[in-house]
Parts: C-alpha cells; structure tokens; sequence
C-alpha cells in the first residue's frame, strides 16, 4: 500500500492514541476506529500491522530516536523495518526529517545491549537468564518479533480438516494442516474469517495450535464429567466439548459474565449440546462445592501475565511488572486448589499458563505437590504421543509441555498434567 501523506498524518494520530498503553492495544485500537467509521478495511489493516510492529520493535526504536516524538517513532519504523528509503519518504517528511533519518540507518542493533535485541524489559530479561542462556534468550526474543500465524481449529463434530482445507484452497485462501494439531490448521495470510461460511456454520474456530493441544492433553472421553475451571470465552471449552463428542457434561466456569456470554454465539454455532456456562463469584464459590469430589477432568488455564504470547499482545512488555507477577502466583496457587477438590480419585487435571516464567508455573506446580501429596505428575510427551501428536520440547522440559513460537511456532504455553491417586480419597 502506498503511503500518502493523509495516511501518514493517520498513522501518526493512531500511535499517539495507542502508545501511552493507557489500556490494552487492541482495546485501545478498536475505540480508535470506531471514532473514525469513515476508515476503510485497507486503511484498518494498515494501521493496526503497523502500530503492533511498532510495539515489537519499540525498544530499538527508542534507541534509534533517542526517544522522540511519536512521529519520529512512526517514521523510523518505516525507515528500519518497512524498507522504505529517503527517495520513498521525501514526499512526506520535512527537511530536519530527512537528515535525521539518514543517520540512523547506520546504528547497528548488533551493537545494543540484551534486551534492546531481545526486545524484552530488563526485568524480564534479567528473571529469564536464572533458567536460560542470554543466546536462547536473543533467539526468544527475536521470535516474539515476529507476528503469530493466523491459525483455525476444525470442530470434529461438524466436519473433517481434509474437507475444512479443500473448502479453503477452492477458494485461493492458503491453508495448509498444522503440524501438531489433529484439527488444526495454518493459513499464510490473515482473511477476515467471522463472515465466512464455515465459521458462521460452526465448522470452524479461531485458536492458536498450541491452545489446542491442551484439550489434547487432557484428553477427555465421551460421557465423563469435566471442568474447564478458567473457561473465559470458550475456545478450549469447546474443543473439549468436541473431544468428548458432545457426550457427558461439560462445565464452563469464569468470573466473567461478559466473557461467558461471548461464550454463547458459538456454543450455538458449536452444535454441542453437553457444555453448562456458569458464572462463579471466586475459585471458591458454593457452586462448585456439589461438585468436589466428583470430577474426571479439570482443566485450568490460570490467569497469568500472557508473555507466552508476545507476538500478538506486544504491549503487554509495558503493562506487566513484577509486582503484578507476584499477584498473579497468589492466585494461581489458590486456582489450582480449589480446582484439584473437584476431582475423583483417578482424575486428571491439567494447569496451564501462557507465561514463560517459572514462578507462574514449575514453582505453582511443585508448591502444589508439596501440599497435595496424593497428586503425582503425568508426562506430557507421553501423554499427547498416545494420540500419535509428537513435538519436539526443549531439552529441559522434563514431564512438562513448554511451547514456544521458536520451538513450534505457537504461542508460548507451559502445562502441567497432574494425577490424583486412585486410592486415595480427597481430604
């Protein structure tokens, strides 16, 4: 898309919005254009790729610029990571403009410390190097600046992948099957799907392959009793739902009744009949007591700081902070507990997070087996490989599943599968 100066000017209003990260970027982005109706789809796109670029990039750019004005951030981006020379750019820049971005072509990222080339905050940068090394956090990094694949799951009770990607390919939309996932599938460029046939039908969702493969390794079996405790939107919840062929009960917990009802539309699309939203005021809620005791399988995907998935919420380097890391274990540890009542003996619970730091998850899981004793942990890899899914886990994954966009291309997760012992009744 050609830059004119009218959209140059817009692109500058939009980053003064979005940047301050008074709220969410997505969030903040959505009211910007429902300010601005005139925008066209194009304009939309162009504005959003490059805002969220901008966020991945902001460190190095705040470098480049010596941390100026927004304008001088939006066209440095332009400069460095959208290739766009002084010859491209001198119809829409002022004299000062041109000197100035001539000079930082030259400013070499090689040269910069750790987290500016990792794009990481320092605190982050400085947690992560107890668990890796600074090489494995460079190449993290750089994998987080680079935007996520757009990735569909097929709803099983609805359809058939290979029928999913024939649909698509007849229309020219590139699809391919994803590498992991028994349902999934990765297209290369990023189609407006909430209008599409197959999504108004139920036959497709949107959801990150490495979302799906925690429904896997939970594994739920038609006519069990399971809980998906954290169920926000549904997107696993449904996949569960699907997993079980829409047979036995499935409860969809969240504090959230906003979140439950945006649950709503697509259980209707879903054709599942077996799902039961509810909303619970906290983990401890009277609702969930009649349940203790009597559950197969619980999956709990904690709340959590999200970095597993910088590559689609890059602000959330700004909005994090240790502070807040240390509110969110205090939750997770209570979360699991609640959640591990529900279980039978014999049951299986499954605690996520898509966060890369220990604290949020091999620290909550050991915390909890300290406690809980009667809890022992399952393997991951073993558990997926007995439904023929083999990935490839760094080499200190030990029993648990560690996703990352560098090792498989999904966003970053961490889950471990915990079991309670089929002798021992539940205190």
């Amino acid at each position: 898309m050609s830059l004119t100066p009218e959209r140059l000017d817009m692109l500058v209003t939009a980053a003064r919005r979005i940047l301050p990260l008074q709220a969410p970027a997505d969030v903040l982005l959505r009211q910007f254009f429902q300010d601005r109706p005139q925008l066209g789809q194009n304009d939309r796109r162009m504005i959003t790729e490059m805002l969220f670029g901008m966020l991945r990039r902001r460190f190095f750019l705040e470098i480049l610029t010596e941390k100026g004005t927004v304008r001088e951030l939006v066209l440095a981006y332009l400069s460095r990571f959208q290739g766009m020379n002084l010859r491209q750019l001198q119809p829409l820049i002022r004299d000062k403009e041109s000197k100035w971005l001539s000079q930082i072509k030259v400013t070499k990222l090689e040269t910069q410390s750790l987290f500016v080339q990792a794009e990481l905050p320092e605190w982050l940068v400085e947690k992560l190097q107890i668990s890796y090394s600074d090489e494995e956090i460079l190449h993290m990094g750089q994998s987080f600046q680079q935007a996520a694949p757009l990735d569909i799951r097929v709803n099983s009770l609805l359809s058939k992948r290979e029928e999913v990607l024939t649909a698509l390919q007849q229309e020219g939309i590139a699809a391919e099957p994803t590498p992991y996932s028994p349902v999934g599938i990765r297209l290369k460029d990023k189609p407006t799907l909430k209008r599409h046939q197959l999504f108004l039908t139920g036959k497709i969702e949107i959801q990150d392959e490495g979302s799906q493969l925690l429904g896997f390794l939970l594994a739920p079996k038609r006519g069990e009793m399971v809980v998906d405790f954290c169920a926000g939107a549904g997107g696993k919840t449904l996949l569960l739902g699907a997993l079980m062929h829409s047979r036995g009960r499935l409860y969809a917990f969240d504090i959230s009744e906003k979140r439950l009802n945006n649950l709503k539309p697509r259980l209707k699309r879903s054709g599942l009949s077996n799902i039961h939203p509810q909303r619970i005021n906290h983990e401890n809620d009277n609702k969930l007591k009649r349940l203790a005791g009597k559950i197969d399988r619980v999956l709990v995907d904690a709340p959590c700081s999200g970095l597993g998935t910088l590559r689609r919420n890059p602000d959330l380097k700004w909005r994090q902070s240790l502070e807040k890391i240390e509110e969110f274990q205090k939750k997770q540890q209570s979360i699991l507990a609640a959640a591990a009542k529900l279980l039978k003996p014999g049951g299986r619970l499954v605690y996520a997070t898509c966060s890369l730091l220990p604290e949020e998850n091999q620290q909550i899981v050991a915390q909890f087996l300290t406690v809980h004793p009667q809890f022992s942990i399952l393997d991951c890899a073993q558990l997926l490989a007995q439904q023929k899914i083999n990935l490839p886990n760094p080499p200190d994954a030990s029993e648990f599943l560690q996703l990352s966009p560098l090792h498989h291309n999904t966003d970053g997760f961490f889950a471990a599968a915990l079991e309670l012992s089929s002798t021992i009744n539940q205190p």
